[in-house]
């Protein structure tokens, strides 16, 4: 298979931009690296793009390997012929190429092997190929008493194991079957007896029964989670005698009355005890895969919305982590995340009212001490009492106090990381929670980098899923984030840093290492001299690296090092020495509705049309940050609870989470709402990824509330 071919048909891309694509993988570029400086040469493929041809191209190259080890193995066998060798090589799915192999296997003992063992493979080849005329009579030529074959009755069982065996090993029989049943086949579903499922979590599963090809990814790992807790029994069910007729066609082509008879028997038998539960497990297995797929699909987008937050800049942030018999952890950070001051008040249950009142007077005169003017609330365990005590003490406070909840999935897990404790090593594992709940707000991709992706919570059963494949693509979004945003290389943690494109973990470490004994950079090139950090890793993370107030004002910018000389060519060609950032502005925008005009910058300063492009756009907004052009997060000042919500009224909300039925809608009560996709729109709404992002800001009206089941139900439809 010509490997590149194959995936240009199928990512519907140039063939030239795919081998561009593949060489420079190949030699060891990252997909941000790719993405962002060589958009001449893919034309200009996106980092998603990127990544699923990387993760196309390993698969097809894995499938190409196995090729030739089952080639190896059938030719070894002396069964390889050029028609089977010529269908393995037009494979394009492991699934197809396994189909194929499966009859040349090596098998574990079967009851197929046994009676080849038993010599009973010429009876079950005449048989297949119509040279038996009476079943009885011939098989008692294969009567032994050395293999313990006694009857004649024996002799027809081990002749149908064998066939049996051969017809469920068939490729083409396995192709049908399986196409059939996922084509018409059903999933079924009920609670198995005396399972325990106390708050009904699977109660719609009870009795379940629905095409496989309309079935929903949720509903299927729904359906598989509760299998896993033997809470319900799972099956596929379909109309057997249309395969089995059709299995007849392909497999019955010649024989006598009574032949055909003993093969319709056989075709039954492979087919209820072999081929049936067979194809049922390839086929749950394709739809939990691509359940999990889909699941992750969502995860990463929820993800990239979280990290794209935009960071509450110039805030002095009290972070508040709340806390029942423990006391609420409170730390106050500065604007760049320094910690100012940490203490624990003890405001919520068991606390007595002396204690609360002291506490509220404790934070007064902590958030008056530094001019706190945001706090951040985790919202955890006492969020809800703990939210009750901050409108308090805000009303309290002597300049203008606002709040926000805020999700602290993953800070317990930061807390307790060696990331955190490096970083805080006196503080405790709530002191440390506390103030990564305050930087989340000021500046949420640095701090949630610091976390597994996988504890942020925004998806839906990841814990379902297939950790590590998981982890490689939510690190991958966690990639594209940082380097898309850009890293000061002055104030970075290693922790950022390491997500930088070409920085491994020690070469972050070292970056770190260097500033603290050299002082700060002030020029990318500098990045050379630090220790393992050569050449290639330089070119892979240079433009992703800022610089404010350096040497060189480009180091500042998305800018490649490799297009200084080109930049400032450009700016002489375009006059823009010398004028302010408005003129430039100016210049540059008049500019880029110009074709004929960046044709002949194109031509003059020989760079490509997206390079030039993306050039001028970084002169006119140096240190842009992609962020601020997000939704910024409701900062609230007053409490609302779930009994204070009623049918019918209008509130705003923030998208805490999307699932591929809904959205969570946080509407400042401790429960978020949902809004089911059907509520999204009056048009169809396939999945709500399609109206929604996490963090947006969205207008609702509360439709039903369950105050006991804390339920609440949403709609973003007006009436």
């Amino acid at each position: 298979m010509d490997i590149i071919q194959h995936l240009s048909s199928q990512l519907n891309i140039s063939l030239t931009r795919v081998q561009a694509a593949v060489n420079l993988i190949d030699e060891g570029n990252t997909i941000p690296f790719i993405a962002r400086y060589r958009k001449e040469a893919t034309g200009a493929m996106n980092d998603e793009q990127l990544r699923d041809l990387s993760e196309k191209l390993e698969y097809l190259r894995n499938l190409e390997d196995r090729k030739q080890t089952v080639l190896s193995t059938i030719d070894a066998a002396g069964a390889l012929t050029d028609e089977l060798k010529a269908a393995i090589d037009a494979c394009t799915t492991l699934v197809a190429l396994e189909d194929l192999y499966r009859p040349y296997k090596p098998k574990r003992k079967t009851r197929a092997t046994i009676a080849i063992d038993k010599g009973i493979e010429p009876f079950a080849n005449a048989i297949i190929l119509g040279l038996v005329q009476d079943m009885d009579q011939e098989a008692k030529k294969y009567l032994s008493d050395e293999h313990e074959v006694t009857t004649v009755d024996m002799v027809k069982q081990y002749a149908s194991d064998i066939l049996a065996e051969r017809f469920s090993d068939d490729a083409e029989v396995r192709q049908y079957v399986r196409d059939t049943t996922f084509k018409y086949g059903s999933i079924s579903a009920s609670k198995k007896k005396n399972a325990e499922d106390p708050d009904g979590v699977f109660q719609i599963y009870y009795e379940f029964l629905k095409p496989i090809r309309k079935m929903q990814g949720y509903q299927i790992l729904a359906l598989d989670r509760g299998e896993n807790q033997n809470i319900l029994t799972v099956s596929i069910t379909i109309d057997e005698e249309v395969i089995l007729t059709k299995m007849h066609e392909m497999l019955i082509r010649r024989g006598c009355n009574q032949v055909r008879t003993f093969l319709q028997d056989v075709i039954r038998d492979s087919y209820t005890r072999l081929l049936a539960p067979a194809i049922e497990r390839d086929i749950r297995n394709t739809l939990t895969e691509n359940a999990q797929d889909g699941a992750m699909d969502v995860f990463k987008n929820n993800l990239h919305q979280l990290l794209m937050v935009p960071p509450l800049a110039n805030q002095i942030v009290l972070g508040w982590d709340p806390a029942f018999r423990t006391g609420c952890k409170l730390a106050v950070v500065d604007p760049t995340g320094k910690v100012l001051d940490t203490t624990v008040v003890y405001v919520t249950a068991p606390a007595k009212e002396n204690q609360i009142k002291a506490g509220i007077d404790t934070v007064v005169k902590l958030i008056n001490k530094y001019h706190v003017s945001l706090i951040s609330c985790g919202n955890g365990t006492a969020s809800r009492e703990s939210e009750a005590i901050i409108v308090q003490i805000i009303k309290q406070c002597d300049h203008d106090v606002k709040y926000i909840i805020t999700n602290e999935a993953g800070a317990s897990v930061y807390s307790a990381s060696k990331v955190a404790t490096e970083e805080f090593p006196k503080f405790d594992v709530g002191q440390r929670s506390a103030v990564s709940i305050a930087r989340r707000v000021q500046d949420p991709l640095a701090e949630l980098v610091k976390i597994d992706p996988k504890a942020i919570g925004v998806g839906q059963y990841q814990h379902d899923m297939n950790q590590k494949k998981l982890g490689i693509a939510l690190d991958g979004v966690v990639e594209n984030c940082v380097n898309s945003v850009g890293v000061d290389l002055n104030t970075a943690s290693y922790a950022l840093l390491e997500h930088v494109a070409g920085i491994s973990h020690t070469l972050a470490k070292n970056i770190v290492a260097y500033r603290e004994s050299h002082g700060q950079f002030s020029r990318r090139d500098q990045l050379l001299d630090v220790n393992k950090l050569g050449p290639k890793a330089y070119q892979q993370a240079a433009g992703f690296l800022r610089i404010r107030n350096g040497e060189e004002p480009l180091d500042n910018t998305g800018v490649h090092p490799e297009s200084y000389a080109i930049t400032r060519a450009l700016m002489t060609a375009l006059k823009l020495n010398g004028l302010d950032h408005e003129q430039m502005v100016k210049i540059i925008e008049l500019t880029l509705k110009q074709p004929s005009t960046l044709n002949r910058l194109t031509t003059s300063l020989n760079v490509g049309l997206p390079t030039l492009i993306d050039i001028l756009k970084e002169i006119a907004n140096p240190g842009r940050d992609p962020r601020d052009e997000a939704p910024k997060p409701i900062l609230r000042a007053d409490v609302l609870s779930i009994d204070d919500l009623k049918p019918g009224m209008k509130l705003k909300g923030t998208v805490r989470n999307i699932t591929d039925f809904g959205a969570f809608v946080d509407i400042g009560v401790h429960q978020d709402g949902l809004v089911h996709k059907s509520k999204m729109s009056t048009k169809f709404v396939k999945h709500p990824l399609d109206v929604v992002k996490v963090n947006d800001v969205v207008d609702v009206t509360v439709i039903e509330v369950d105050a006991k089941r804390k339920r609440i139900g949403l709609s973003m439809v007006e009436k």
